[in-house]
């Protein structure tokens, strides 16, 4: 941990660097990570008030919140698959820890969701709703969710160099996740006695947690707190442990 407290500056540089390159030469630039969290609320908000009749309050605003958030853990992930892999000449030639790659994706990443939330900031003042003190675990539960990631994208970035199928899994994962979560429709609609089943996924309590302490001015749960930072724990212990396992012949296998 010293040795990657000592690259921290080569951490946010790459960080950045990325954030940037994404939208170089773009006319709409930082615009284009905005475009699509908000043409799928616009479709999804069209097909559930008009089609499936949702009726949640403040819906527009629990839906974008539910999108935003799981773009977190999508773009995250799915940047960090391939950081190591996308890299080879710096990982080849190059000597620096490897973790540093996948934590620069995953900031990228939470910087990308930042603006998102800006957006969202500006919905809740064109909507007429104002946040409670019940704000303050907002920080809070984003940080956690941003562990949880990064765990998830250690062991994914170290496994994806020695199985190039890890990405397409991933990616078929992520989609079925997408519906699995309460993102789309409230965790009311679901039967009694499955309840127990979405609620083991972390992110369904995670995006729970973000919705009630912004919109609906809730305190989250003990007890859901506690199950998130414990799962954040495990996910970044396990992945990181994946990921020292695997990194010294990532230089060979690529």
């Amino acid at each position: 941990m010293n040795k990657l407290w000592d690259y921290r500056h080569l951490t946010l540089k790459l960080a950045m660097s990325e954030f940037k390159l994404r939208y170089k030469n773009s006319v709409l630039g930082f615009f284009w990570s905005l475009l699509e969290p908000l043409m799928m609320l616009i479709v999804l908000y069209v097909v559930f008030t008009n089609l499936m009749r949702v009726n949640v309050e403040h819906y527009q605003l629990f839906l974008l919140m539910g999108i935003v958030s799981w773009n977190l853990m999508a773009r995250g992930t799915g940047m960090s698959l391939n950081s190591i892999l996308g890299k080879p000449s710096l990982v080849q030639k190059v000597y620096f820890p490897r973790e540093v790659l996948v934590i620069s994706s995953c900031i990228t990443a939470l910087l990308m969701s930042l603006l998102e939330f800006i957006v969202f900031a500006a919905f809740m003042i064109f909507f007429k709703v104002m946040p409670s003190i019940t704000i303050i675990y907002f920080p809070i539960v984003l940080a956690v969710e941003f562990f949880m990631i990064l765990g998830i994208s250690f062991g994914l970035a170290a496994l994806n160099v020695y199985f190039r199928d890890v990405q397409y899994i991933w990616a078929v994962v992520l989609q079925a996740g997408f519906f699995a979560a309460p993102i789309i429709y409230p965790i009311s609609i679901i039967p009694v006695n499955y309840v127990w089943v979405i609620m083991l996924n972390p992110m369904t309590r995670i995006i729970d947690m973000l919705r009630g302490s912004v919109i609906y001015s809730t305190v989250p749960a003990s007890g859901d707190m506690i199950y998130i930072i414990v799962s954040a724990l495990l996910l970044l212990i396990v992945g990181y442990a994946i990921f020292a396992k695997l990194e010294p012949r990532f230089a060979e296998e690529m």
